[in-house]
């Protein structure tokens, strides 16, 4: 094996500086981009406690009847109501009320930013497809990368709390109202184009009238998708002093407190459960 040492120990002499680079580049944005991230926190702030004092303001029981009614005129069953409100009792019972507003606040927050970034983006890569096949390796990083790594840029950039919490969730879940809403453009039937191009639509009247409801389920899909992924940040973002959910999870793990862990991770299963419910298209009439 000895002839191998030489061109080892090249290789690893002349290591590629890949983490300085991005120390560097972390470091000259920190330093020339304050008022763009003062600016983006600011409005992510004003994001979030305008949605936490949306839910917070009714009743909890109020709200379950509120939520339990939502259902009802999403899917037009008695089934996922009666799940809804059953689920959202339990949480009431359990004593997590508060940490739930918060974990969801977070969950809005971040379907609000995807829905609103990743939509438009979507269609225009549905539409471009060179653009789309440039996209599509950035969206595999995104996705790829582990979480963990968002937060420290997050943490240099926005310090601790909400925001950072808020911006790597969005980095993680924004790939897929993205991948989602390009697949349903995409997937819209030639015919349906052919005949309203044959009537005269515009580009715009094709877009509003056949392409986006055409593709409403996979875009409905992208929403559920989001909703999902971001539910399963909130652990990670507790980590960064991001309030909600995650909070007893972590404070569980750290003094290895069963019970404590086994309700909240519980909670997080049912609140899951219960906007998936919600949101499926399947069931809709």
């Amino acid at each position: 094996m000895d002839f191998l040492d030489p061109p080892l120990g090249w290789i690893t002499d002349n290591k590629i500086p890949v983490g300085r680079m991005a120390r560097s580049a972390f470091d000259w944005l920190n330093a020339h981009g304050a008022a763009v991230f003062d600016a983006i926190s600011n409005a992510m702030n004003a994001l979030i406690a305008a949605v936490l004092a949306a839910l917070q303001a009714p009743h909890p029981l109020l709200f379950t009847a509120l939520a339990m009614a939502l259902t009802y005129g999403l899917q037009r069953r008695i089934a996922p109501v009666l799940l809804v409100g059953a689920g959202l009792l339990f949480i009431l019972n359990q004593g997590y009320w508060t940490e739930t507003l918060q974990s969801l606040t977070l969950v809005l927050s971040a379907c609000i930013i995807c829905m609103a970034i990743g939509v438009p983006i979507g269609i225009a890569a549905a539409h471009r497809p060179r653009l789309y096949a440039w996209m599509r390796p950035v969206l595999d990083l995104m996705q790829t990368l582990p979480t963990f790594v968002y937060l420290i840029p997050a943490i240099v950039f926005f310090g601790i709390g909400m925001v950072p919490g808020l911006l790597a969730t969005v980095i993680f879940v924004l790939p897929a109202p993205i991948r989602l809403t390009q697949l349903g453009i995409a997937s819209t039937p030639p015919a349906l184009i052919e005949a309203a191009t044959a009537f005269g639509a515009t580009r715009r009247q094709l877009l509003w009238k056949v392409e986006l409801p055409s593709a409403l389920p996979q875009i409905m899909a992208g929403l559920n998708q989001t909703i999902m992924l971001s539910l399963s940040m909130v652990v990670i973002a507790a980590l960064v002093g991001a309030s909600g959910l995650g909070v007893p999870v972590v404070r569980a793990l750290n003094s290895v407190n069963t019970a404590l862990g086994f309700e909240a991770g519980f909670v997080i299963v049912v609140v899951a459960i219960l906007l998936d419910r919600m949101l499926r298209m399947e069931n809709r009439k």
